[in-house]
């Protein structure tokens, strides 16, 4: 029986590999030995982290549409599809995401902005991973 002394974490170590050697008590003492090879299946405990990279605090409204208004990155430390990242804005905005590479995104305007209408937006980018639970 093989039993947990401590926490795993698979971000910090994927596979152990352990060495048993077993030897009986008899008068000729004998042994035997194998290697028991432990792969460590990750959960979902790590949520998506967000780095901004660029952000424009004021944007003209005649700015064309397509001018970059933020870059930013989000990744999320587990694997597969714990660590898969997915971001979105409220489809209202006049802005939208747009990702090129994998986890880089860059918030662009979508439609013509008019200062008459709104001087200022909210933009809430929810970054959310595709594990169970998401996190």
């Amino acid at each position: 029986e093989i039993r947990l002394k401590g926490k795993l974490n698979y971000e910090g170590k994927t596979a152990f590999r352990i060495s048993i050697k077993a030897m009986d008590k008899g008068l000729y003492e004998m042994s035997a030995h194998c290697d028991v090879l432990v792969d460590i299946i990750d959960v979902n405990d790590n949520a998506p982290e967000v780095t901004l990279t660029s952000l424009s605090s004021t944007v003209s409204e005649d700015a064309p549409v397509g001018t970059v208004v933020a870059l930013f990155s989000a990744t999320d430390k587990d694997s597969e599809r714990n660590g898969q990242v997915q971001c979105e804005i409220e489809k209202k905005l006049p802005f939208k995401l747009d990702s090129s590479m994998k986890n880089y995104y860059e918030l662009l305007v979508q439609h013509p902005l008019d200062r008459e209408k709104a001087s200022q937006y909210d933009v809430i980018i929810t970054c959310t991973d595709a594990g169970n639970p998401p996190l």
